[in-house]
Parts: C-alpha cells; structure tokens; sequence
C-alpha cells in the first residue's frame, strides 16, 4: 500500500541542463518499491501548483529512493529549486504494474530520451543474472546521460543520437531490430516517447517476442480518482479502459493499446 511520507533531500545533483537526480530519504517507500514504480511529490504546500507531481523511481537502496525529472513546467521547476536538507511529501510507492525480473537468459532494454531514467533500477536488480544489452536513444550528444551507470550494471550499452553527434547516427529502436535477427532476447523492456513505444510494439508483435512497456501519462492523483490517465487495456474477452497510475505503468505489449 503506498503511504505519505516526509522525506529529506538526502543529495542534489544537476546532470544536465534542466534535469536533476535527488537522493530522498525514505525507508518504508524503499522497502517495497519495485523497478517501474513511482511516485507523486507535493511540489508545494502554499498554493499552486496543488496536483502532485509524477516521478519514476530511477533507483532503490535500503533506506534511499533516487528520483530523476526534467523541468518542463512550474511544477517541476518548484521542484528544482528545493535544497538538500529540505523536505518534500510523497506519495508511494505507486503503480500495480511493475516490470518482471524474473529468470531471464538474455534482456534487451529500449529507452528513449528521459525514458531511460525508469529502466535503471530494472537493469540493476538483473545484473549478474541475466545478460542484459541496454539500448539508448537520444536527440543529440548534449542530452546523453546516464552512458556510465548503466555500463556499470549492463553487459553492453548500445547509445544512439538523432543526428550523428554521439556513437550511432539513427534511432535505438534500429539497432534492436538488427541485433534481433541475429538472435532474439527472451523479452524486451521498454520506455519512452510514445511514437517508439508504438513502434517497439509494433515490432514485437510482429515478431512474437515477449515485451513489457511502461507508459508516462500524464497522472493528477496518482491512486486512480481523477481519471486523467485512461488506457485501453485490450486483455481479456472484452476491450475496456484501465488507469496507468493503477493498473501500470507497466503492461504487457499484447495487453494495452497505444
């Protein structure tokens, strides 16, 4: 069950222009969150914004939550003026869906852009059990991020940029699509902008390889009540709407329609 809680800024770092990684204290979120859970922050306690913010949990460690976000509005940018030593209220852990660490060989997973940040943790909890090729996707060389920590938990990180400016010019997806012929992965996970998620299910579909996707919808509550992040979940005799926030924001790839 997610729990409210007051949480200390523990670390702030400044990765790039516009994104951020906080360190939170918050042991009770920790000890039960899963890789593809998130959380919602109360960015202000006098006035507006008044909705929550959604933020994917990048990392979990004992008593340590790790959140990375992009400024892209006022909530956001609240957010990005908080000191270490301040505190801010969460909600969490949130999200049914989470992704399935189970007793894989071999893992590919596709990220695209701040949609990779979600997928660290997954990466970390298969290190040393399964061989795992990360593969990200990026506009050009100064919004690469991350390049080092996920070398340091995947076998193999493939990173690709729009334009050329870093490593491979083209898409992620591209790539992936390749290295499948080659040899397929016993299942691929995948998060980011939602023209690669079409694709990379388009893909998988195609191609019969098991696949799970985690959505970032845009999510006012985050338990369900505002009904702002409908999906239709295609699973089961009948097509019906789901919520992301309660039902993902991971699915399955045959489950859910994007």
């Amino acid at each position: 069950m997610p729990i409210k809680l007051d949480c200390e800024i523990l670390k702030k770092e400044k990765i790039i222009e516009g994104i951020y990684k906080f360190t939170l204290k918050a042991e009770p979120i920790a000890k039960t969150a899963k890789a593809g859970n998130f959380i919602e922050i109360q960015v202000s306690t006098t006035g507006e914004p008044f909705l929550r913010r959604p933020i994917s949990i990048y990392s979990i460690d004992d008593d340590k939550i790790e959140i990375i976000f992009q400024v892209k509005g006022k909530g956001t940018e609240i957010l990005s003026e908080k000191k270490v030593g301040d505190v801010i209220n969460v909600l969490g852990p949130l999200g049914y869906g989470t992704f399935s660490v189970d007793n894989y060989k071999k893992v590919a997973i596709i990220g695209g852009g701040i949609g990779t940040y979600p997928l660290y943790e997954l990466a970390k909890q298969l290190k040393g059990k399964a061989d795992v090729t990360m593969y990200m996707g990026f506009r050009n060389k100064d919004l690469v991020t991350l390049e080092k920590e996920f070398e340091d938990v995947c076998n193999k990180v493939v990173i690709t940029t729009d334009d050329g400016s870093y490593k491979q010019k083209g898409f992620a997806l591209d790539v992936l699509k390749e290295d499948c012929k080659k040899e397929k992965p016993d299942i691929i996970f995948a998060c980011g902008p939602l023209p690669m998620l079409k694709a990379v299910q388009a893909f998988v579909l195609e191609e019969n390889i098991p696949c799970e996707i985690s959505l970032e919808e845009r999510m006012g509550c985050g338990i369900g009540a505002c009904l702002g992040c409908a999906v239709k979940v295609i699973s089961g005799k009948e097509p019906r709407y789901g919520h992301v926030c309660k039902e993902g924001p991971v699915f399955k790839a045959t489950d859910v329609e994007i």
